[in-house]
């Protein structure tokens, strides 16, 4: 998988003891090239004995290819050319590994692994896609609707499927009704031509024609998604989607544009709009018949969510209409063998994910795993996507029926299951070896916020750590599965390469060095690790800057982290780097900082993930309230003299905060924030509230715009006008409430050229002098 890392930096000065350039906003928030770009995107050589990455040490406009050989530390560029050639694709094999499948450009390449060499089987404007080995060895792919098969040693191309879009009972064009005419009056007209139509079955052309013809498939009018080849080719599974006939398009104004006329940017459903129908079905080849599947047949397909308890009117109606639940099918994910498949579905009101073993066969379905959650089913590796066999009989996948996303094992013929990882952590990218024995994987078993490459047999037992070095160790493992690049970083240190042989205690040699020297001139802070139980008895974690040397108000700043779902307490390099150093900033200017993981983040299991559920600005609020009462007690901290501040989640949160916990923040910046919670996006909001229509709770105790009329402190609102993911009309509506409610206390500073996230530096700037000011003016009067 590529990755890509973007720094958003500050800047720097000389270290604290001898400083002669202070930190400052207009210095930390300028062009940001001075840092130095790291490392990103590797990828190895096929043969092992290479990497190759994207870097730019010499600060060009962009990034350029290097790479670097087993052996050395010595980064080189390399010849695109070469690489091209040499980098290891992700390539689709055959049973003995032998052969290996990829698309490129569109088209289809054969690789002999034995000697490298790499065969051309396609070349055409339309793209193959989908490619796989069935198993007499003959190359199955995808071509606009249809699948195909390839024999790519004799050559022989086979169409499988006969996707047609006839739209039945649909009335014909007046060209198809005169060309109908015509054929008949000229049958009824000239005998010659009833003879031949008689003669043609018996004639030359039959020899031209099928003797059994490819059944056409009629979609209608719906779209063809999910195309799938059993590895013996009589299966073809598939799902029509049907899309909504009502609902809403938004559209972002671009008012700042070339042409000088205000522009519309096409946007985002808002959550509750009507979902896709999706119906999976079945085309057996062999019996030449197409069945749907029966999902009617999952265990739960009708079980009803607790929250309809709160409203005992839509629960029985809800009771009495008894129907099934919408869901989406993926898959299926056939065994080697080609004998067995399973599929996995999602209930669409996100409460529950199936495991599934289907019989191609009928259509008919069987239980492997439920996993319901009242709350929302998530966590990391949960999903279609971690599900894939480790023999014939067997499929590993993650499950949170522990509490934490953790290894399970199922025994599909057997209708077993064995849980291979446990305890307080979670199991991230986990990943099969190439001899199918070995589960790797990432995990914090250490500490929540200390990440490394562990290893356990696929028969269980005790998870095998391979990195040693403490911090954020991100792992591309090489082809031959004896090599690691790691992509590595401290709190103070960001992401570096590094190669370390695949084994526990080797050392790992640092490949890339990309700081600048003006960077290091600053010594960047270690904020400190701390953990605080929360009102409720939960333990939360914090990262803590101490002021260097406190103002004589004892100011302090809370950091709200966005995203909800997201870790930023941790011992690597923070995604937050430009906020990072901005905290740097304040604990210079006398301020003690921290930045919590509250309730809903990443990286603490289940209840914790959950834990926002129904109520958003419920106990992620109250953490924040909980972690300044850590400040005032063991800080020395004023609590008269406390502000926060956040972008997008962390805006909503510093809104939140400014309106429910006036007594605990005396100001904030509420930045992109998400003021009404029925105006998000679907795929994130209902989740965690439901949709609006069903749970209008949810989303009354979560939104902002609801507790206006509680503003106390004092708030700076920072919105970009061309935000694609929280619309600028949130922040409009919010503002509008306030002019009807009279309130004073509030400003709005609008960036009629930035997205969701800020890319001009001018932009940052102006945002961070505010931000600045506003604490400056109101935390150390």
């Amino acid at each position: 998988m590529k990755k890509f890392y973007l720094f958003f930096l500050l800047g720097t000065t000389a270290a604290s003891a001898q400083q002669t350039q202070p930190l400052t906003v207009d210095y930390i928030m300028r062009d940001q090239k001075w840092l130095g770009t790291a490392p990103s995107n590797y990828r190895w050589s096929g043969d092992s004995k290479a990497v190759y990455f994207d870097w730019n040490p010499e600060n060009k406009e962009k990034d350029e290819l290097y790479k670097v050989q087993i052996g050395s530390t010595q980064p080189v560029k390399a010849d695109l050319k070469v690489a091209d050639a040499a980098i290891q694709l992700e390539y689709t094999y055959n049973s003995d590994r032998s052969l290996g499948l990829v698309e490129q450009g569109g088209d289809l390449y054969l690789l002999e692994v034995k000697n490298g060499r790499k065969v051309r089987l396609t070349q055409t404007v339309e793209r193959e896609s989908n490619a796989a080995f069935l198993t007499n060895g003959s190359v199955a792919f995808q071509r606009g609707d249809n699948l195909f098969v390839l024999n790519h040693r004799t050559g022989e191309l086979k169409q499988l499927t006969n996707f047609v879009r006839n739209k039945k009972g649909e009335a014909k064009t007046a060209a198809d009704s005169q060309d109908g005419w015509l054929k008949k009056d000229q049958l009824e007209l000239f005998d010659v031509l009833k003879k031949q139509k008689k003669a043609e079955p018996f004639g030359f052309r039959a020899a031209l024609i099928p003797e059994k013809p490819l059944r056409a498939i009629d979609l209608k009018e719906a779209a063809l998604n999910g195309l799938v080849v059993s590895p013996d080719a009589r299966f073809i599974t598939y799902r029509l989607v049907s899309m909504p006939e009502k609902g809403h398009q938004t559209i972002v104004p671009a008012f700042v544009t070339e042409s000088g006329y205000t522009t519309d940017i096409p946007g985002r459903t808002k959550v509750g709009e009507p979902l896709p129908v999706y119906t999976p079905y079945v085309y057996d080849r062999e019996r030449d018949t197409v069945y749907q599947i029966q999902t009617a047949q999952i265990p739960g397909i009708k079980d009803l969510p607790d929250y309809l308890k709160d409203y005992p009117d839509k629960l029985e109606a809800a009771k009495r209409k008894n129907a099934d639940r919408a869901i989406n099918i993926f898959g299926p994910f056939w065994n080697q063998k080609g004998n067995t498949a399973v599929i996995a579905a999602r209930s669409q009101d996100n409460k529950d994910f199936w495991i599934l073993k289907l019989d191609a066969a009928t259509g008919q379905l069987s239980l492997v795993d439920r996993q319901r959650d009242e709350a929302w089913i998530a966590g990391p590796g949960i999903g279609a996507r971690g599900i894939f066999w480790i023999d014939n009989q067997k499929i590993a996948f993650q499950s949170e029926a522990s509490g934490y996303s953790h290894i399970y094992i199922a025994d599909v013929a057997a209708g077993t299951k064995k849980q291979l990882t446990n305890g307080k952590w979670e199991v991230k990218n986990l990943q099969l070896s190439a001899d199918a024995k070995t589960l790797y994987f990432s995990g914090n078993i250490e500490h929540p916020g200390i990440s490394h490459f562990y290893k356990i047999g696929v028969q269980g037992g005790e998870p095998v750590r391979i990195t040693s070095m403490k911090g954020g160790n991100e792992v591309t493992l090489s082809p031959d599965e004896k090599w690691l690049a790691i992509n590595y970083s401290y709190m103070n240190k960001p992401w570096e390469l590094y190669i370390q042989e695949n084994k526990p205690g080797a050392q790992a040699r640092q490949v890339t060095a990309s700081t600048s020297a003006e960077f290091k001139a600053y010594q960047w802070k270690e904020p400190e690790m701390v953990a605080f139980k929360n009102r409720y008895g939960d333990d939360v974690y914090a990262r803590i800057y101490p002021a260097v040397k406190p103002h004589p108000n004892r100011p302090a700043v809370v950091f709200v982290h966005g995203a909800g779902y997201l870790q930023n307490v941790h011992y690597w390099w923070s995604q937050y780097s430009r906020e990072y150093m901005f905290h740097n900033l304040l604990a210079d200017q006398g301020y003690t900082v921290i930045d919590i993981d509250y309730t809903g983040s990443a990286g603490y299991g289940r209840n914790h993930r959950t834990g926002i559920y129904r109520h958003m600005g419920g106990k992620d609020l109250t953490d924040q309230a909980d972690g300044v009462k850590l400040l005032v007690e063991k800080y020395n901290v004023n609590p008269a003299h406390v502000g926060l501040y956040g972008g997008s989640y962390g805006g909503f949160i510093t809104l939140m905060a400014l309106f429910n916990e006036s007594d605990v923040f005396a100001s904030g910046a509420a930045l992109r924030s998400v003021t009404d919670w029925a105006h998000y996006n679907h795929g994130y909001t209902a989740n965690i509230l439901n949709e609006p229509a069903n749970d209008p709770i949810a989303y009354k105790q979560s939104s902002p715009i609801y507790f206006a009329d509680k503003l106390k402190g004092n708030l700076l609102m920072a919105h970009g006008m061309v935000d694609v993911n929280v619309h600028f009309q949130d922040i409009v509506r919010l503002s509008q409430r306030f002019i009807e409610l009279g309130k004073n206390n509030w400003e709005l500073a609008v960036y009629p050229v930035e997205d969701h996230g800020f890319v001009q530096p001018s932009s940052w700037t102006d945002e961070y002098k505010r931000i600045f000011k506003l604490f400056e003016t109101t935390l150390k009067k």
